[in-house]
């Protein structure tokens, strides 16, 4: 590749990965707005996470006494481990030089290490809620994480690659195809979504009563600009995964070169994908209850045989054919 777009991708790649940190909040703030109106209230104004952000950067940080270093390291690496792994699924277009160094395997690696830390933070201080919270991300991710990987695994097969940029292409190329192994691993990554992100029916956001949070329960010592990054982070995750479905699945509207026109559509499309699938989940949380803690195996179970079956009729459908 020449060095002038060599330059190119590395600046798209940049700009991509700092989109991310950008549309997280407001992604966040859209899907508030959407599930205020359900419920008939006003809700907060749209842009509001971006001024409790805003709030939290300034504040004085607070640590607590019984705390390590690693308590004060943990929301950096949280926030860089899943930034860089949210920089690995391709946003506006479809990134060669990021391909080559970033795949699947990279991805779930970089969360695993962003969660790893995250539990190490929660237990560290010694409080009860710290240690349970992390205790329930730990059961959450070994459930999930599976179920996460064979459902992007079927994708994978299909274009003979583990990039993400390699699949998408793969998926442009074929055109719209209904097969039965993308629709079951489309539900099983859905179901996954919902728990890796702590939203309801496996957690809820917006409570912190101690039968119930888990990924509240490993932030509730932390303050000021750590408490930001944490926060942040999980916006993060949530915009991840929301792409992750959008772009991998839906991939039209996701440029193939680095012209302006084909950055403006993809950019475009990524949002309205991403509207939709807030809108999504604000309805799926308003008519849906947070389930007991006991049931979250057995959704997760569900979500594992999903992926099974996408990745049994894959191979059934190949020795057919």
């Amino acid at each position: 590749m020449p060095d002038g777009s060599m330059f190119a991708a590395w600046l798209i790649a940049l700009l991509q990965a700092l989109l991310y940190v950008a549309l997280a909040p407001l992604l966040i703030g859209w899907v508030r707005k959407v599930k205020a109106r359900l419920q008939n209230r006003r809700g907060a104004p749209l842009l509001q996470p971006y001024a409790d952000l805003r709030k939290l950067l300034i504040k004085e940080t607070r640590v607590p006494h019984t705390a390590s270093p690693l308590f004060r390291m943990a929301p950096y690496i949280v926030f860089v481990a899943t930034w860089l792994a949210a920089a690995t699924v391709p946003l506006l277009a479809l990134d060669p030089t990021v391909a080559r160094i970033a795949d699947i395997i990279v991805l779930v690696g970089l969360l695993a290490l962003a969660r790893f830390f995250l539990a190490l933070a929660g237990m560290d201080v010694g409080t009860a809620f710290g240690g349970m919270g992390a205790s329930r991300e730990m059961l959450i991710s070994s459930l999930a994480e599976p179920a996460m990987l064979m459902a992007v695994f079927t994708l994978a097969m299909t274009a003979h690659s583990t990039s993400l940029a390699s699949v998408m292409s793969h998926h442009l190329a074929d055109g719209f195809l209904l097969r039965p192994s993308y629709l079951f691993a489309l539900g099983a990554l859905l179901l996954v979504a919902l728990a890796e992100c702590g939203r309801i029916p496996v957690d809820n956001p917006a409570t912190h009563l101690e039968l119930t949070m888990i990924h509240e329960a490993m932030l509730l010592e932390y303050s000021g600009r750590h408490l930001a990054l944490m926060e942040w982070a999980a916006w993060i995750k949530l915009l991840l995964y929301g792409v992750l479905i959008a772009n991998v699945f839906v991939p039209w509207g996701v440029g193939q070169d680095f012209t302006p026109l084909a950055l403006g559509l993809g950019l475009l499309a990524v949002l309205a994908k991403l509207a939709l699938l807030g809108a999504a989940l604000a309805s799926a949380e308003h008519v849906l209850a947070k389930m007991r803690l006991f049931r979250a195996p057995a959704f997760l179970n569900l979500a594992l045989l999903l992926a099974l079956l996408g990745l049994l009729s894959h191979v059934i459908l190949e020795i057919g054919a």
